[in-house]
C-alpha cells in the first residue's frame, strides 16, 4: 500500500559541513536547540545561519535576553565575513528584551515575542540566551510564572508557530532529560574541551526528527569566515571514483620496476624508513613524474615550511613552483598542534576537487600525528584509517611517507597501524656492508599486484633517489649487518650469456615457475625472460611444463648439459 510522504524541506543554514551532519540541513518549520557551554560557539553559529535564511520579505528576528547588548554583540559579529551590515534591519532584525525581563515579567516577554512574530512574518526566529533569566526580576506580581514555565511556554509556541526556530541555551549534556529537549524537533550540543595546551571544539547532533543524522562527534573550527564543520569522514564516501587500472610512474629510476611496472592508480602507497633515509626526496619526485606526466597533484606538508619544501626540491632539480602558479600542484601547509584528522582531510579533498588532481603526497604522517590534538593522536589508528579511505574513495593515488626508528620493518608501524589500510607499503633502512653505511629499500606489499621481493640498494644523488640492484648474496640483511654469502659459481655452457645464465640459476633455486614470476622477481620485461627461456630450453637447460591448472611454467634440468 502507497502512501505519501509529506515533503519537509530544508533550510539552508550557510555554515559548511552543518547540514551534512543534519541530515540535509534544519527542517523547514521545526523547533530546534543548539545548546553548549559560554563561549561554544552558539551565537556564532545562530547569526550564521540567520544571514543566510533571512529576506526581507521573511525576516529572521534575532531576540537577545538579557545577555551582551545588542550593540555590542553586532560589533564583534561584524568581524566575521558573513555579517552584512546593510541587511541588519531587513532580512536580519535584532531585538533586544531586556527592558521587558527586568522591569516586567515573563509574560510580558511572551507577549512581546508573540507580538513581534505577528508583525513581522518572520521566516527564522532565533532566542539568545534565555537562560540567562535566572537572575531576579525587579517585580514578580502575583501570578506569574518562574523560569522554568517560561522556558516551556516560550519552547511550546515555538514547536507550534509555522516558523523556524532555533534556542539558544548554557546547558551541559547531563541536562538532556529537561522537558525542553523532548519538546525540541532537533537538539544540538556544542563544546569546546581544553586538552593540555589544546582546544576542540566538537559538535554533536542527538537528534533530528525525520532525518537521518550523521552520528558521532564533528569537530569545527571558528575563523573569519565563521564557522565551520568538519563532518566525520566514512559517511562522506558516497560517490566513489571508478577505479583504473593504470600504473604510475614513482620518478626514482628502478623503482618502477620493483613494483611491477609502477603504481597501481588509485592506491594508497606507504613509504616507511628512520630519519635521513630519503622518504621526502622519494616523495618529491613522485610528485615531479606526476607532473612530468600532465597530472594534478596535491601535496602535504607537516614538518617542513613550505619555502624550505620548495628549496630542498630545486636542490634535486625540480623547480616546481611554476606547477603552483599554473594551479597544476597545490600545496597544503598544516602545522598547529591542534588539528583534527576531519579538519586535514577537508582541506586536502578541498584541493583534490579544485584541480581535478589524480596524486596526493602526504609527508609525513610522523608530522600529521603530532600536528593532531592530544585527543586525536589517542584514536590516531582511527584518524589513519578515515582519512586513507576518504582519499583513495575520490580515485587518487596517495603517497604516505612515515618515520620509524625500529627493525626491519617496524611492527608498530606496519602492522599495527597503517598495514590493513595501505594498498603497498615500502621499507627503507640503513645496514652495514664493509664497514660501509648503506641504504636498502624493499616492497613488503602490493595488494592485487606482482613485484620484486629482492632487498635493493639505493643512492641518493644530487638529482635524487636512484634504486640500484639486489643485494642477493648477502643474508640477514633485516639485522642492519648482513653476512656475505659466498657461491660456487655454475658453469656456463659455451655461448650462453650472462642474462641467460642468471636466468637458469635463478630457476634452480625458485622451481618451476612461470614467465610472470621470473619476470616480476627480476624486474624485466617478459618478452625478454620468454626470449631466454626459449634458448634455455632448445639447449637443454631448462624444460617447459604444461599444466591445465597453472599454465606453462619453467624448470631447471638437476644435470646441465657438458
Amino acid at each position: 500500500m502507497n502512501h505519501d510522504r509529506a515533503v519537509i524541506e530544508s533550510v539552508p543554514s550557510g555554515v559548511r559541513g552543518f547540514d551534512a551532519i543534519l541530515g540535509g540541513g534544519l527542517p523547514e518549520l521545526s523547533f530546534s536547540v543548539i545548546a553548549g557551554g559560554p563561549g561554544a560557539g552558539k551565537t556564532t553559529l545562530a547569526q550564521q545561519i540567520a544571514f543566510t535564511a533571512g529576506t526581507a520579505k521573511r525576516p529572521a528576528l534575532y531576540f537577545t535576553v538579557l545577555g551582551e547588548p545588542t550593540l555590542k554583540m553586532l560589533r564583534y559579529q561584524s568581524q566575521y565575513t558573513f555579517f552584512d551590515a546593510s541587511r541588519v534591519g531587513s532580512a536580519v532584525r535584532f531585538i533586544n528584551l531586556t527592558d521587558e525581563v527586568v522591569t516586567q515579567d515573563f509574560n510580558s516577554v511572551l507577549e512581546r515575542i508573540q507580538s513581534e512574530v505577528k508583525r513581522s512574518n518572520p521566516g527564522l526566529i532565533v532566542v539568545d540566551s534565555f537562560r540567562t533569566l535566572s537572575i531576579p526580576l525587579t517585580a514578580e506580581p502575583s501570578g506569574a510564572m518562574d523560569l522554568q514555565q517560561f522556558v516551556q511556554r516560550l519552547a511550546h509556541n515555538l514547536a507550534t508557530w509555522e516558523v523556524t526556530s532555533l534556542l539558544l541555551g548554557e546547558y551541559d549534556e547531563q541536562d538532556h532529560a529537561f522537558p525542553l529537549f523532548t519538546v525540541a524537533d532537533a537538539v544540538i550540543w556544542m563544546s569546546q574541551v581544553p586538552d593540555r595546551n589544546s582546544v576542540v571544539r566538537k559538535m554533536r547532533v542527538q537528534k533530528v526528527r525525520g532525518r537521518a543524522t550523521m552520528p558521532g562527534f564533528h569537530t569545527f573550527r571558528i575563523t573569519e569566515d565563521g564557522l565551520q564543520v568538519f563532518p566525520r569522514i566514512p559517511e562522506q564516501q558516497a560517490a566513489r571514483r571508478r577505479q583504473l587500472t593504470s600504473r604510475q610512474g614513482t620518478g626514482v629510476p628502478g623503482l618502477d620496476e620493483v613494483m611491477g611496472g609502477g603504481i597501481p592508480a588509485g592506491d594508497a602507497v606507504m613509504l616507511v624508513g628512520p630519519a635521513g633515509s630519503g622518504k621526502t626526496t622519494f616523495a618529491t619526485q613522485f610528485t615531479a613524474q606526476g607532473l612530468l606526466d600532465g597530472e594534478t597533484v596535491v601535496v602535504a606538508i607537516f614538518e617542513e615550511y613550505p619555502e624550505e619544501y620548495l628549496a630542498r626540491a630545486r636542490e634535486r632539480g625540480y623547480d616546481i613552483e611554476e606547477a603552483i602558479g599554473s594551479d597544476k600542484l597545490r600545496l597544503i601547509y598544516m602545522r598547529p598542534l591542534d588539528l583534527s584528522v576531519d579538519e586535514t582531510l577537508a582541506e586536502i579533498l578541498d584541493a583534490v576537487d579544485q584541480i581535478d588532481a589524480t596524486r596526493v603526497v602526504i609527508d609525513s604522517l610522523s608530522g600529521f600525528e603530532i600536528a593532531l590534538a592530544p585527543s586525536f593522536r589517542l584514536d590516531f589508528k582511527e584518524s589513519l584509517y578515515r582519512l586513507v579511505g576518504a582519499l583513495t574513495a575520490t580515485g587518487v593515488t596517495v603517497f604516505m611517507t612515515y618515520e620509524n626508528n625500529g627493525g626491519f620493518p617496524d611492527s608498530g608501524v606496519t602492522s599495527e597501524k597503517v598495514s590493513f589500510i595501505t594498498d603497498d607499503i615500502i621499507v627503507q633502512r640503513f645496514v652495514e656492508i664493509g664497514g660501509e653505511l648503506r641504504q636498502v629499500l624493499a616492497v613488503i606489499k602490493m595488494r592485487g599486484s606482482s613485484h620484486s621481493r629482492d632487498f635493493r640498494t639505493y643512492e641518493i644523488t644530487e638529482n635524487g633517489a636512484v634504486v640500484g640492484g639486489p643485494l642477493r648474496d648477502y643474508h640477514g640483511i633485516i639485522t642492519g649487518v648482513p653476512d656475505l654469502q659466498a657461491r660456487i659459481p655454475r658453469l656456463a655452457h659455451e655461448g650462453l650469456t650472462t642474462n641467460e645464465t642468471a636466468l637458469f640459476n635463478l630457476l634452480v633455486r625458485l622451481g618451476p615457475s612461470s614467465v610472470e614470476a621470473l619476470a616480476t622477481r627480476v624486474a624485466q620485461p617478459r618478452e625478454d625472460i620468454a626470449h631466454d627461456l626459449q634458448r634455455l630450453v632448445a639447449l637443454g637447460y631448462v624444460t617447459s611444463l604444461s599444466d591445465a591448472s597453472v599454465g606453462v611454467r619453467y624448470r631447471a634440468e638437476a644435470q646441465q648439459p657438458s
